[in-house]
């Protein structure tokens, strides 16, 4: 039995695609991928064995060549092996990587024999494969050591896709700022366990984030501080471009936040004209929230508003703009509604479509839309509309809840959420009124009210983010939260790799 390989109930494969779970005889080989593929067998026969001989090869096609160099530059710390990238057909020995053209989405194929592994799929899909199968070797392929050992993979075959297109995870960078190199830290945990969206909560309060060259005050005031006191910081539109990259690079779409018109202390640092407060704007390092405001009915917010819109959507390559929209308590609801249509117009004629959370839902929506419930009922109002959810409920998805009352870091007015808090729930029936046909997927906040460094965030994130992703990729019928424990469990020498900091659950036979 190959190193880091579990024991654990596996998917047997059925007609059309289907599938159900059986506990596997003993001493049978089962796997610890997270999150579950939707459909997988193992397969009678000797692993493949990656040795001094293995190559990648791959077809004409520049993002799977690109994979495929990512993938060798994994394999040859830890081995030490050459492990060439080749263009052309495959050979014994060999990792293929095909891009498919009858392959849409995020699917992929993933086969295992004794003398070959083949994965095949969209250029997405084959990154995702790519995770499944760095999954599938021992955990120590992780290391930038050279180590000695066995590397073998089991024979199998993998047909997988993703249940929901949205999965993701939202940073809070306003509250505690996160330099360039941590939000990369942040985006591979992302791509080992196939989440495709980084929603970057760029301004709030506490910090004003990204720089906008027409209002340069914006970050060179707002950015002054965070919670707490401390420099905070801003990204330049390098460092917001470099981060753009790393995430395309690993299929995941930044989606930045503006928040308004509440949370827009920061912005009115640089801007008190603009402001309808109940305080007067200056600096804050505190965490209460709901008494800052842009004014509604001030010719000048819009302009910011639009100037900051032009400019961010100019610099990201993915369709959204998330304009925050919550706990607004100073404006009235027309006030709201009113503001929220102008602005869904402004980020519409710059060419993206809008994101809200569900407060938003008050106002009348395109159906281009998207909606985030976290806290209530009030985003069902926006499927009227033909626009979508992003699912997010606080007591389940919102992974910077203490874990117990004895952890350190975190909040708890949402509740507590161990790992099987954050693991058993369906985002189709979850909320009355919405179906999986109104949903594009999960996504788990992680506000920085505490977090300090990306150290700390990785111990609130871990292991529920692995949690969220198989919420988000394997169908609902292929999970089970005994399965889960123990794969999951397999994952703890991988981070001790990784060097990535995690939660010791109770609930997981580490």
């Amino acid at each position: 039995m190959a190193a880091g390989i579990l024991l654990v109930s596996i998917a047997v494969t059925g007609s059309a695609g289907a599938q159900s779970t059986a506990a596997p005889a003993a001493g049978a080989m089962a796997h610890s991928i997270v999150p579950a593929p939707a459909s997988l067998t193992m397969n009678a026969g000797a692993p493949f064995r990656l040795d001094s001989t293995s190559s990648i090869v791959v077809d004409n096609n520049a993002e799977a060549a690109r994979t495929a160099e990512m993938l060798a530059a994994l394999l040859r710390s830890s081995t030490g092996y050459a492990i060439p990238v080749l263009t052309g057909s495959g050979k014994a020995g060999a990792i293929a990587l095909r891009v498919s053209a009858a392959a849409t989405g995020e699917e992929y194929q993933l086969s295992v024999t004794r003398d070959s592994v083949r994965i095949s799929g969209t250029a997405a899909g084959i990154f995702r494969g790519m995770q499944t199968l760095r999954q599938l070797l021992p955990p120590a392929i992780e290391s930038d050591m050279l180590l000695g050992g066995t590397w073998t993979i089991p024979a199998l075959t993998i047909d997988d896709r993703p249940r929901f297109s949205w999965r993701g995870a939202m940073l809070d960078v306003s509250r505690h700022f996160f330099t360039v190199d941590e939000v990369k830290q942040f985006i591979d945990l992302l791509a080992l366990y196939k989440l495709n969206v980084l929603h970057l909560h760029l301004s709030d309060d506490q910090g004003w984030r990204i720089e906008i060259k027409s209002r340069p005050r914006l970050a060179a005031m707002g950015g002054a501080t965070q919670v707490g006191g401390g420099p905070g910081g801003f990204y330049t539109q390098a460092d917001y471009a470099e981060i753009v990259r790393y995430a395309r690079e690993r299929y995941v779409t930044i989606v930045p936040e503006i928040d308004m018109p509440a949370h827009s202390n920061a912005a009115l640092v640089a801007y008190p004209e603009l402001s309808c407060s109940r305080r007067a704007p200056a600096l804050y390092t505190g965490t209460e929230v709901g008494w800052s405001a842009l004014c509604h009915d001030n010719e000048q917010t819009y302009a910011l508003i639009d100037d900051v819109v032009r400019e961010l959507a100019a610099i990201t390559p993915g369709p959204y703009i998330h304009i925050g929209g919550d706990e607004v308590e100073v404006l009235t609801h027309d006030e709201y509604v009113r503001f929220v249509e102008r602005v869904q117009d402004i980020v519409a004629r710059h060419g993206k479509q809008m994101i809200g959370w569900e407060e938003i839902a008050k106002a009348r929506l395109r159906s281009t839309t998207l909606v985030q419930p976290w806290k209530g009922d009030s985003g069902v109002l926006a499927l009227k509309y033909g626009a979508k959810l992003i699912m997010s409920p606080a007591k389940r998805a919102y992974l910077d809840m203490k874990y117990t009352n004895a952890t350190e870091l975190g909040l708890a007015w949402a509740g507590l959420i161990e790992v099987a808090d954050a693991y058993n729930w369906d985002p189709a029936t979850f909320q009355a009124g919405v179906t999986e046909r109104d949903i594009v997927g999960v996504e788990g906040p992680i506000w920085s009210e505490t977090l300090r460094n990306i150290t700390a965030v990785q111990y609130l994130a871990i292991p529920r983010l692995p949690a969220l992703a198989e919420v988000g990729w394997t169908p609902q019928s292929g999970r089970q939260w005994e399965s889960f424990r123990l794969r999951i469990a397999a994952h703890a020498p991988r981070w001790n790799y990784l060097g990535v900091n995690y939660y010791r659950s109770p609930q997981i036979p580490w």
